[in-house]
């Protein structure tokens, strides 16, 4: 079959514009196919970048929160007691060791804390209905303003998991 019959049959069904619609993805397809050629030239000999060239202590670049680098710094807090439920040892004949609170892996046992109250808070803004709609930008900032709050409880709440689960790496 020949493609111009079909072309210009389809053309004369729509009114022309068939052919303005074609002549406009073609023209579209052309542009976007010149925009990735030209980012496959800018990234020629760069190579592949890996997370450990661009994350610095664990952190990516643009990542906004505030975490819990340098949280503790004194030298009390290299052996420190712990607290909230690592503290109430159900076993009293269990000799409670001292944390470190300076120590990487303290850190991110803060880190895992921090998502245990991170996932609660999440079920708990589940509860909470809004009035209007709710859109992209807003959910965006409503889930990082939360994530600040499950930061700062874990900082300042005194539950005790991080001390938990520093604990039982130790």
């Amino acid at each position: 079959m020949n493609v111009g019959l079909v072309s210009n049959t389809f053309s004369g069904i729509t009114g022309g514009q068939g052919a303005l619609q074609s002549a406009r993805t073609s023209g579209e397809t052309a542009k976007f196919s010149e925009l990735v050629e030209r980012f496959k030239a800018q990234n020629e000999g760069r190579g592949t970048v890996s997370s450990s060239q661009i994350a610095e202590n664990g952190r990516l670049n643009g990542e906004y929160t505030t975490g819990f680098g340098g949280t503790y710094t004194s030298q009390a807090d290299k052996a420190s007691r712990p607290t909230g439920a690592a503290a109430n040892q159900a076993n009293p004949h269990v000799k409670t060791s001292l944390i470190d609170r300076t120590s990487e892996l303290y850190e991110k046992s803060m880190e895992l804390e921090s998502y245990f109250v991170k996932q609660m808070l999440s079920e708990m803004r589940k509860t909470v209905h809004h009035s209007g709609e709710s859109d992209f930008a807003r959910q965006t900032y409503e889930d990082m303003l939360y994530d600040e709050y499950a930061t700062a409880m874990t900082k300042n709440a005194g539950f005790g998991l991080a001390d938990q689960i520093y604990l039982s790496l130790v």
